[in-house]
């Protein structure tokens, strides 16, 4: 009797998901999602790695994953402890024959794996590729010859007409789970009620809230065919396809998105726009590809470029940025939102990053670090792939990049509704050089 292991990460779903497909070819089969502790401690940055936004959007995929399975024969076990510790504990205890789970990109994600197979080398384990459009054999170069910019990329990946491999349906039924053992859920932190100051940026956790935006999207409404003339706008809803919570949570597969954009352009209307949702899957696909080919040196103050930036830090500075009291109205509103709702849209976070590194100069990794912390859509490769690319030291042949702050208020909010909204009039607005007693030096006579 075979047993398997299927470790869920960020790819919180049924459909379309190989190595679960894979994983429930076994008589048994023990679905396990792992809640590290050290995610909700302070790190480095002055910033935990999951915020109350993040944990909500996750614990309600939890939620929604652990009903799904239960559909199907199985059901989730949550564990609270480290990776590297619980999977081998788990394997051991259930006598495990095989480990499966998505291959990550991140550093620490990739540390861990490899860890754990050192643990229990008995296990015969495996990666899949579940967040990605193409698999790393498909792709029309090495790692190691992977292109500096995202333009070289796109236009290697569509000359060599690379298609991401088709969709796979969720499967109709589960292998039952070896035991009945008592998860972790109870140990975990409670999730802050949106209606009792939790914030609600209008997303719902989890598969079936993800296919019912999806299919509203693309066909109930047809935003799509609008979605290159809208993406830019600053705080409406259907302006852009608001699917990057669901995608970076694993909640709803990549290849999925492009299958369904793919049938519609068949099927309904094929223009610019369509061709730009598509063209943003490549973005994110690039990102993936370069933390997989850069591992730590997407982390680090001077990137995968390695261009000698200053890593200067203000704390007035980078606390008046993070509660939107900065002298920069637009910018307020932005952080204002972020930090009440966990989420902003793309064009918010490249004015808040611009100023961030420019009219602050503050190192970027301090910005990143907050935005992983509050954005629900957070994803390894893409927060610090685009913080990079904005900060000049990633993968942008213009090097640092600034944005006119006077100049995008005038374009996107002329009227200044979305400042009043989020109240980025501040009152207690803190100028660059602001200073108290600690911040006078020490004398010498």
């Amino acid at each position: 009797m075979t047993r398997a292991l299927y470790w869920f990460t960020r790819d919180l779903r049924l459909h379309d998901n190989p190595g679960l497909i894979q994983a429930a070819s076994a008589d048994l089969l023990l679905c396990v999602f792992v809640v590290d502790p050290r995610w909700f401690r302070p790190g480095p940055f002055q910033c935990r790695a999951l915020g109350q936004h993040r944990w909500r959007f996750l614990w309600q995929s939890l939620m929604a994953l652990d009903e799904a399975l239960q559909s199907k024969g199985n059901r989730l076990h949550i564990a609270w402890g480290t990776p590297e510790q619980s999977i081998p504990a788990l394997c051991r205890g259930y006598e495990i024959d095989e480990l499966h789970g998505a291959r990550l990109p991140g550093s620490y994600e990739r540390r861990h794996w490899a860890e754990i197979c050192e643990a229990v080398p008995q296990v015969k384990a495996r990666q899949h590729e579940n967040l990605t459009l193409f698999e790393q054999a498909d792709l029309p170069f090495g790692l190691d010859q992977l292109p500096a910019t995202f333009s070289a990329f796109r236009r290697q990946v569509e000359k060599a007409r690379i298609e991401p491999k088709p969709p796979q349906p969720a499967p109709d039924a589960l292998p039952p789970a070896p035991g009945l053992a008592q998860d972790a859920r109870d140990q975990c932190p409670p999730v802050v009620d949106p209606a009792k100051g939790g914030g609600n940026a209008g997303f719902m956790g989890g598969e079936t809230a993800a296919m019912a935006h999806w299919q509203r999207y693309l066909w109930d409404d047809q935003h799509i065919v609008h979605y290159k003339d809208t993406r830019n706008a600053l705080d409406d809803w259907p302006s852009s396809a608001k699917l990057s919570p669901w995608l970076a949570n694993g909640c709803l597969s990549a290849r999925q998105v492009a299958a369904d954009i793919q049938r519609f352009e068949s099927g309904v209307k094929k223009n610019d726009s369509t061709y730009w949702l598509y063209f943003e899957l490549l973005w994110r696909e690039y990102f993936q590809w370069m933390a997989f080919a850069h591992n730590r040196a997407l982390f680090q103050r001077d990137g995968v470029q390695r261009v000698r930036r200053n890593a200067t830090f203000y704390g007035h500075r980078f606390q008046a940025w993070c509660q939107g009291n900065t002298e920069y109205p637009l910018v307020n509103a932005a952080m204002n939102q972020l930090r009440e709702t966990g989420y902003i849209s793309n064009r918010a976070r490249q004015i808040v990053a611009s100023c961030f590194v420019n009219e602050l100069e503050l190192d970027w990794r301090y910005g990143a670090a907050w935005f992983e912390q509050q954005l629900i859509d957070y994803d390894v490769a893409s927060n610090y792939g685009n913080w990079q690319y904005l900060a000049g030291v990633g993968a942008d042949p213009r090097g640092l990049r600034r944005f006119d702050l006077d100049k995008q208020t005038r374009q996107f909010d002329p009227d200044r509704a979305y400042i009043r909204k989020w109240r980025g009039d501040s009152e207690q607005a803190v100028g660059l050089h602001t200073v108290d007693a600690a911040d006078w030096p020490i004398g010498l006579d």
